[in-house]
């Protein structure tokens, strides 16, 4: 009889147990990189897949979920950072580009999470100005920071990694706070945030060899010549032909002529001379090679964070994401930067892991958006969600349940012009196949000019068909769509 009691005893208590599991509040690890594409993710496919460029960003996409149509609503770095903390369309929280003040009183989600008794940390990059709210522990660089030898800020003053990798600063100040200064009876909110691959694009020393010997595919559209496309496409001002630097860009010349990391490139150069399209292709090789080899020192942080989740025994009740502020040119058009609504620079690469509510190998193909990440935090810790946020939990698409009434059209706008890289403002709406950008304000004919692509048919967004008589139905619907969307985000007017 009592040895049935304590059985009974025993699976009660394992039930318990295991409903406790099952309810508690999950860790998140956002890992966040500056101007990554999913062109330069493995996970993602494409040409640059064989040169295995991230075999851990890959393990996380093999045991989680890889997001195929996650995009911004505005690509430039401090606008889509404003959105991740506040869950707002620029307008709204007033961070339209990389110019001006970002006010840091607004409602953010980890303030929210903070007063839910979860753990907040952000360690990185941040790209805005003044001091951070609602963390119990920030560090994060200044403005865009340094590669090398990089000044970190906290709530305590400034501090100099000398001799350091800004890339192995980060991780390694991460992985201190989660394995020797958390509170371990809480859960915890570690937002990990990469300079790299950003501009000026300054590896690691001990990955310069990287690709060395390697030929990297070059896009097909390389040399566009934007025929079909208006003024936008064509009088913008980041071509790798024109607009690249052999100095800065590339490190020819100057402080560089004398750095071991560039000798040889700088050799080769002085050597070869290499003029018109070939020098197009050269720089396009330097350009990627310098940016894959930035992106490796990113992809070996995630696997020293799952490592480390591993060791401390977090992993089965942590949902790791990672994700980039947006995408980048990978020499797509003849360019590199971000900025415009085409394919490359709206989309960003997005996946996620969570042991027992992820399917492993998933693939999700619902309409992302920046907008969404806060509410997803907030939905994670079971926190209160204010309703002025203005997208929409991806917990149930974790889970393989999209609600009925999961949006089916995202909405785009860029507002930095006049500005770097000239990109002209522009707004638009996508439905998952149809692309209708409109261009508008200042140095554009007339007021405005429109774009539309179908990209089942134009993936690579080549043949502009706004002209197209047979569109003009499509163009009617795209427009009605384009002034709902407008509508319920609250755009201003004179936007």
């Amino acid at each position: 009889m009592l040895k049935r009691l304590f059985l009974i005893v025993v699976a009660v208590t394992a039930l318990i147990a295991t409903r406790a599991v099952a309810t508690e509040t999950p860790n998140i690890v956002w890992i966040f990189s500056d101007d990554h594409s999913f062109q330069t993710i493995g996970a993602y496919g494409g040409p640059l897949q064989s040169l295995n460029p991230s075999p851990n960003i890959d393990r996380l996409a093999r045991e989680g979920m890889r997001f195929d149509r996650a995009y911004v609503g505005n690509s430039i770095c401090a606008p889509s950072r404003a959105t991740l903390l506040t869950g707002k369309h620029s307008h709204l929280h007033g961070k339209i580009d990389n110019r001006g003040p970002f006010n840091h009183d607004q409602p953010q989600f980890q303030k929210i999470l903070r007063n839910n008794n979860v753990q907040t940390v952000m360690v990185g990059k941040i790209h805005l100005a003044g001091k951070m709210q609602g963390f119990d522990y920030w560090e994060v660089l200044p403005g865009q920071g340094k590669y090398y030898d990089p000044v970190f800020i906290t709530e305590q003053g400034k501090t100099q990694y000398k001799g350091q990798y800004v890339s192995d600063v980060i991780t390694n100040r991460a992985i201190n706070w989660l394995e020797n200064e958390r509170d371990t009876e809480r859960p915890f909110m570690m937002m990990v945030h990469h300079k790299a691959p950003h501009r000026n694009w300054q590896p690691a020393k001990q990955h310069m060899t990287k690709y060395a010997d390697v030929e990297i595919p070059e896009p097909a559209n390389l040399m566009d010549d934007y025929s079909t496309r208006g003024i936008a496409a064509r009088k913008q001002e980041m071509e790798i032909d024109r607009h690249m630097s052999l100095g800065s860009d590339l490190k020819l010349g100057g402080s560089f002529a004398n750095d071991p990391q560039y000798a040889a490139r700088n050799e080769w150069f002085a050597k070869n001379k290499p003029v018109g399209s070939e020098l197009v292709k050269w720089k396009y090789q330097n350009y990627l090679k310098d940016y894959l080899r930035c992106t490796w020192a990113v992809d070996e942080s995630v696997g020293k964070i799952l490592d480390s989740l591993d060791a401390q025994g977090l992993s089965e009740n942590t949902i790791v994401m990672y994700c980039s502020d947006q995408g980048f040119y990978m020499g797509e058009h003849g360019w590199f930067d971000k900025r415009f609504m085409y394919e490359e620079s709206f989309r960003t690469p997005l996946i996620a892991r969570w042991p027992g509510h992820i399917q492993p190998g998933s693939v999700n193909t619902d309409l992302v958006q920046n907008i969404d990440f806060a509410q997803t935090f907030l939905d994670l810790a079971d926190a209160p969600i204010p309703d002025d946020m203005q997208g929409a939990s991806l917990v149930p698409l974790f889970q393989g349940k999209t609600p009925s009434d999961w949006r089916d059209s995202l909405y785009y706008h860029y507002y930095e012009y006049p500005g770097t890289h000239a990109v002209r403002r522009h707004e638009g709406v996508f439905d998952g196949q149809w692309k209708l950008i409109r261009f508008y304000g200042q140095d554009v004919p007339d007021g405005e000019q429109w774009e539309l692509y179908d990209l089942k048919t134009d993936p690579a967004e080549m043949k502009n068909r706004y002209g197209d008589p047979t569109t003009s139905e499509r163009i009617d619907l795209l427009k009605k769509e384009l002034a709902r969307l407008r509508d319920v985000y609250d755009v201003p007017d004179n936007d």
